[in-house]
């Protein structure tokens, strides 16, 4: 389609719950293989923690659109699989810090490998002359949604 041409938002709306049916069934099984028994809700702290570095609860709250105590649950027991620690925070004495340790570093790359794995079965089947527009689309689309390029943070623990 043109690029000046008008896209109706309903008809981008559902392509964008189609192509999250396919991807959200991809998360699931990649999240089976997590080296770790992980819930979709932990293995979201992980990668937030991964992307963003160290956290103070209230802030991952924020992020995950969660209920501060609901976090602190989930920090718990995150912790006590040894996929993420706590600290004091060296500005705040009365802020705890949550970072992801490398046992949850690994889960996260475990679960990445299997995704990428069946995501590039699924864009070899995108015709190679429509990947281009498929690329700037699904950038725009994570840029939209605040999320952070994989490269941002991948970087310098490969």
């Amino acid at each position: 389609m043109p690029e000046h041409e008008p896209v109706d938002d309903e008809a981008l709306v559902s392509a964008v719950l189609l192509a999250s049916r396919a991807l959200v069934a991809i998360a699931a099984r990649s999240l089976a293989a997590a080296p770790a028994d992980v819930t979709l809700a932990q293995y979201r702290l992980l990668v937030l923690l991964a992307s963003r570095g160290p956290h103070i609860p209230s802030a991952i709250a924020a992020d995950l659109g969660a209920a501060p105590s609901s976090v602190t649950r989930l920090c718990d027991r995150l912790v006590a699989k040894g996929l993420i620690t706590r600290r004091a925070s060296t500005d705040n004495r009365r802020e705890v810090l949550a970072s992801i340790s490398p046992a949850g570093r690994r889960v996260v790359d475990a679960v990445t490998r299997v995704r990428r794995s069946e995501i590039e079965r699924v864009v070899r089947a995108v015709p190679p002359g429509r990947r281009a527009n498929v690329i700037e689309a699904l950038n725009d689309l994570g840029s939209a949604a605040g999320e952070v390029p994989d490269p941002s943070w991948r970087l310098g623990w490969e």
